[in-house]
């Protein structure tokens, strides 16, 4: 599918709201994971501002370093936040991690998220890729919407967990 979109249960009921992805792989190789949400109206395209860096070593054990990827980050910006970068579609290439969502329903303050995910890029590098910022809205945020930078998401799992 090009997107994957939670529509439904991110409400008050949870003050906290954890994506766990698992195998995330796309069908164009060296794109990006990335996540965008939904405040109120149909589209995808709350206000964001992120930080990102990711630490890599390649399996020919001949590179390794921790890296800030300004690149990478979002200044008040409705585009998708990278979650994962540079993800492979060779067979043994794809992502996993997590996203959280504090306090979605909040009406008074901005809505922070934090997403953490090891990916297999399609240099064939192990990336510990970290991601975190705010949606920059008062309303309420009611959806979450998954994607690849271009393409589709060819295979993989994402559940959506509410914590008290």
């Amino acid at each position: 599918d090009a997107t994957l979109s939670f529509t439904s249960d991110i409400d008050d009921t949870y003050d906290e709201y954890v994506f766990k992805f698992y195998d995330i792989h796309p069908e164009t190789d060296n794109v990006h994971f990335q996540v965008n949400f939904r405040d109120g109206s149909s589209a995808y395209d709350a206000t964001k501002t992120t930080t990102v860096f990711y630490a890599y070593h390649d399996e020919a054990d001949s590179e390794a370093s921790v890296t800030y990827s300004g690149g990478s980050d979002l200044a008040q910006s409705t585009s998708g936040q990278r979650i994962a970068g540079s993800v492979g579609n060779d067979a043994d290439q794809s992502t996993s991690g997590s996203l959280h969502l504090f306090n979605p329903s909040s009406t008074t303050f901005v809505k922070h998220f934090i997403a953490n995910s090891s990916v297999i890029t399609n240099g064939d590098y192990n990336y510990n890729w970290s991601s975190a910022g705010y949606c920059n809205v008062t309303a309420a945020i009611d959806g979450v919407q998954f994607s690849m930078s271009s393409d589709s998401i060819q295979s993989g799992v994402i559940k959506l967990y509410g914590i008290s």
